[in-house]
């Protein structure tokens, strides 16, 4: 099962995928959602129970090894999806087989590990990294809102969206921020908050949980970045989630754009969602898309699937894989994601010291073009 051509061709694109835990899962759900455009060839994971669950469940084949799976199948590209402390030794594994690497955030757990694949990287193997939160289409919407020029110069971003690198990786992309460096400061303190959802669904109890609540603040001189996020965040029905972009001609918050149409006309526009299958609508249920005013800034490519907002944003991660393997641009580099964990990696250093931290320039940052 080869793919000669990307998904704008009369052939799927072939993957295949080393780990079998949730985030596996949520690449298997976009795949069953778009199958004209996606195929999995097999999974690796070391537990035949897993194994077995995973093939009676999506129906992917899966193997125990890297090598037994590339004995039986020819992906376009392999995903790895493993814990990130074992994950520089399969992505080397899997790039001295000659075959593009698409790994999972973040791709090491150290500079060290980092280190390591850059100077894969520079011996010519090709390891893009699944950051996907600026492909949601509300962050896309925001980011492009915020860069296109309507708001100024932009000096400021509040984001308390979602964790660490992740976080981080926004903050980068509103400010448009390359490799500079900053200096951080950071604070956590603990409190306690009504539990909500986890992974395994809505909550069986009436219970308290204890929340960490951390913020930083990095100053990159011309710009600053404040990073904010508690640990129930992403699930919880009473902690919201929330952007500040801040420019000399306007503000974006949320999904309301304040900007100046001339220095007497102030302007405000809202980002609103347009989705099919509410009453009386028979075209069944997606996202078509998200509009400023009258303006579309963000157009569903995958209607009418049944995505949600971070299945969309996976989709549009394997979409933009394809072309990069068949000579496209980068996803998302490996010096992009370096540069977000290392600078996660000081917050927690800042965190836990209760200093001020300055960044230091790092190697993998040198032979990228800005």
């Amino acid at each position: 099962m080869r793919a000669g051509q990307g998904t704008s061709g009369s052939q799927r694109a072939v993957f295949a995928i080393v780990g079998g835990g949730f985030r596996t899962r949520a690449f298997l759900r976009v795949t069953r959602e778009l199958p004209s455009r996606f195929l999995v060839c097999g999974v690796v994971t070391r537990s035949a129970d897993n194994g077995l669950s995973l093939e009676q469940e999506w129906g992917v084949p899966t193997y125990r090894t890297v090598n037994e799976l590339l004995s039986k199948c020819s992906p376009d590209f392999v995903i790895v999806s493993v814990a990130p402390g074992v994950a520089p030794s399969v992505i080397t594994e899997i790039t001295h087989h000659g075959l593009p690497v698409l790994t999972e955030t973040p791709p090491s757990l150290d500079v060290e590990g980092l280190l390591s694949l850059d100077k894969l990287v520079r011996s010519g193997a090709r390891i893009q990294v699944a950051e996907q939160y600026h492909l949601e289409p509300l962050l896309r919407s925001q980011i492009s809102i915020a860069r296109s020029g309507r708001i100024g110069n932009v000096s400021e971003a509040s984001v308390s969206v979602c964790h660490d690198y992740h976080g981080v990786s926004l903050i980068r992309r509103f400010l448009g921020i390359g490799f500079e460096d900053a200096t951080i400061t950071g604070h956590e303190f603990l409190t306690s908050v009504k539990a909500g959802p986890d992974r395994a669904g809505d909550p069986r109890e009436d219970r308290m949980i204890d929340e960490v609540h951390t913020t930083a603040r990095l100053d990159f001189g011309d710009s600053i970045g404040t990073y904010d996020f508690s640990t129930d965040q992403y699930r919880s029905w009473i902690r919201s989630h929330h952007v500040l972009v801040r420019g000399d001609l306007g503000e974006l918050r949320d999904d309301e754009l304040r900007y100046l149409q001339d220095f007497r006309t102030p302007i405000r526009l809202p980002i609103s969602r347009v989705n099919t299958g509410g009453p009386g609508n028979h075209e069944g249920f997606y996202l078509r898309g998200l509009t400023l005013g009258d303006a579309w800034v963000y157009v569903n490519e995958f209607s009418p699937a049944r995505l949600a907002d971070d299945e969309l944003s996976i989709a549009t991660l394997l979409t933009k894989m394809v072309d990069y393997v068949h000579g496209g641009p980068e996803v998302y580099s490996l010096a992009d994601a370096s540069q977000d964990q290392y600078l996660q990696l000081v917050v927690r250093r800042a965190v836990q010291s209760g200093e001020s931290i300055r960044t230091q320039p790092q190697p993998w940052a040198r032979s990228i073009d800005r």
